[in-house]
């Protein structure tokens, strides 16, 4: 008699799942919240569904704060291993000028889902929608609220795959923590990752910068760095520049209320490099002509640059030079967790084994955005999910 497999939530580390298990070995069913699976996977492609990045293995798997407990799941199914098997599903892809992958243009988000579930219900993966997990029964069965009265679930094993606390619109609540509490498990808090920070910015210059992207920048916080473009808003910063140093701005905002974040405004010169061009004869041109006929800074980079340094500093050489490489903005928070693109909390990962088993729960598996891990933008997220599917899968297989 076949053993039985039930997942719980249909997001990306669900749908990787459910692919790879043996059906030959397990009865496999699939336990959703919503009408339908991976309505957080949709949402996300709504501008391109970038599935992952082409960054050589090494250096992605430190994109990961903490690296260590993805290392193996990774290394068994990296992003090369995860392009070639969406290649295998007929879905094509292609590599933007970022590095980014994303399927062809011809291919929208519904059409790769579409494709992948095909393929679950030709592996005879039962999926049942509108299931609302509500916890266990004290014999550590699982509880559903489903249209027609709640359901209980016995299983020889249960993976949860239930996403974190950012766009709850999609089911992504957390509200599942209380029933691993109840479990003795540690839940740490929910905040938002890939955000807009805010900066309180003077209100004489939010006419000349918002809406407006710093591209080609270097950002540095708690000191890491990233090379990327930000855009500047009402409310503070945003984007891929800046996303990649979430935990370093939020670790500086828990310790000192307030982050420093450092811009280099031109970082294919050197210091030396500017100060020699600003050192250069002015002639009628005043300061401000001077450097953008030298520097070639723009009306963004010039408004932030004389509205956060002093005006001394502005007119000494030497150290204008210093603060074009290394301008201090100051990020007082960020914003809310439901207008994050992640959120890191969850299950803490000292709760969880190398097979993502949970140790207070034997047979019961955690993946994806509800542990306690931060991933940037660019691929990074989904890649992990599915990484951490597919992992699982070849586990549970060999023991089946």
């Amino acid at each position: 008699m076949k053993k039985k497999i039930s997942i719980i939530g249909g997001g990306a580390s669900a749908l990787m799942l459910a692919c790879e298990l043996d059906t030959k070995k397990f009865q496999v069913d699939i336990y959703e919240r919503n009408q339908a699976p991976a309505r957080k996977f949709l949402v996300a492609g709504d501008g391109g569904l970038n599935i992952t990045h082409s960054e050589n293995s090494e250096s992605f798997l430190q994109r990961y704060t903490p690296s260590h407990f993805l290392s193996k799941a990774f290394a068994g199914f990296t992003n090369s291993d995860f392009i070639k098997w969406l290649h295998q599903k007929g879905i094509q892809t292609y590599t933007g000028s970022s590095g980014r992958v994303f399927p062809v243009k011809e291919l929208k988000p519904v059409d790769v889902l579409t494709v992948i579930l095909t393929y679950i219900k030709n592996n005879h993966v039962g999926v049942h929608t509108k299931h609302e997990w509500l916890g266990f029964t004290e014999h550590k069965e699982v509880v559903f609220k489903t249209d027609a009265g709640n359901k209980i679930v016995k299983s020889d094993y249960y993976v949860f795959c239930l996403g974190g606390a950012s766009w709850p619109v999609t089911g992504s609540r957390g509200d599942w923590t209380n029933y691993f509490l109840q479990e003795g498990i540690t839940i740490n808090p929910f905040a938002a990752s890939n955000c807009s920070f805010k900066i309180n910015w003077p209100e004489k210059i939010l006419n000349v910068i918002e809406g407006r992207a710093l591209k080609n920048c270097v950002f540095t916080c708690n000191g890491k760095s990233n090379l990327g473009e930000a855009v500047l808003t009402i409310f503070g910063i945003e984007g891929s520049g800046v996303y990649p140093l979430s935990p370093q701005i939020r670790e500086e905002l828990n310790k000192f209320g307030e982050a420093k974040l450092f811009l280099d405004l031109k970082p294919n010169l050197s210091k030396a490099a500017i100060l020699a061009k600003i050192n250069q004869p002015k002639g009628k041109n005043n300061v401000t002509q001077h450097l953008v006929e030298q520097l070639n800074l723009n009306q963004t980079q010039l408004t932030l640059i004389k509205n956060f340094i002093s005006k001394e500093d502005f007119l000494d050489a030497e150290k204008l030079s210093v603060k074009i490489k290394n301008l201090p903005l100051i990020i007082n928070g960020t914003d809310s967790i439901d207008n994050a693109i992640s959120s890191v909390g969850g299950i803490d990962l000292n709760e969880i084994d190398a097979n993502f088993e949970l140790k207070k729960l034997p047979n019961c598996f955690a993946l994806g955005e509800m542990l306690d891990y931060d991933a940037p933008t660019g691929g990074y997220l989904l890649q992990s999910c599915f990484s951490m599917g597919h992992f699982l899968a070849q586990h549970l297989n060999s023991k089946g």
